[in-house]
């Protein structure tokens, strides 16, 4: 059975890095965040931000915990099964954000175009959204055309300025993603969410058996 952390939904309220000020909103789903990994979900975990490889070039989670919120999760798993009978797995680059993460980034990058502002709370402080790629039997990436965190017009959807296989393969995550109930993101070819996502509150780390920062 795969263990959950209930978090008590609240009304959501994060810092804007400002001294005094902060952004207050209501959100109307609770989150009970449901741990990712073997052996409830056959995925390869790589929590990009667990190490010095990413585009800050720190180490932003102190711990590679990966988790989503239990509809991500189900979706996840959706995604899994259908990706099973064409002998491709997923491995994942980030899940669950704490928002201390997306100041981190945003910080290193204060782009909007591909990096939420935290003073609006972003996606993955939600345990909503999720940045994949798929790998085939021997646990090799499929060609994407960029890195993930390429933050490129490359990145996009829909790109023709790349290879035909990275276009094939990325038409393929789309669709197994989508076939699974996922939303996209047009700027971020490996990055997923749950449709209505300010629906969903922001979970504070606190709430985790132990903080990712």
């Amino acid at each position: 059975m795969t263990a959950t952390t209930t978090v008590t939904p609240t009304t959501e309220t994060f810092s804007t890095g400002t001294p005094g000020a902060q952004t207050t909103g209501i959100a109307s789903k609770a989150a009970a965040l449901v741990p990712v990994g073997q052996p409830d979900f056959d995925v390869d975990i790589a929590l990009a931000y667990a190490t010095t490889g990413n585009v800050t070039g720190k180490q932003i989670y102190r711990h590679a915990d990966c988790y989503l919120h239990p509809e991500a999760a189900a979706g996840l798993q959706r995604a899994i099964e259908l990706a099973r009978p064409l002998g491709l797995r997923f491995k994942i680059f980030d899940a669950y954000r704490p928002v201390e993460g997306q100041w981190a980034l945003w910080h290193a990058f204060p782009d909007p175009e591909f990096v939420a502002d935290p003073r609006k709370g972003g996606i993955h402080t939600r345990g909503i959204a999720v940045d994949l790629t798929l790998i085939d039997a021997t646990g090799r990436e499929l060609d994407m055309g960029t890195e993930f965190d390429s933050f490129e017009a490359q990145a996009h959807h829909a790109r023709t300025d790349i290879g035909l296989d990275a276009q094939r393969n990325r038409f393929l995550l789309l669709g197994l993603m989508s076939a699974a109930g996922w939303d996209f993101y047009q700027n971020e070819w490996w990055h997923y969410q749950l449709f209505k996502s300010r629906d969903y509150p922001v979970v504070d780390q606190a709430s985790l058996p132990r903080p990712m920062m």
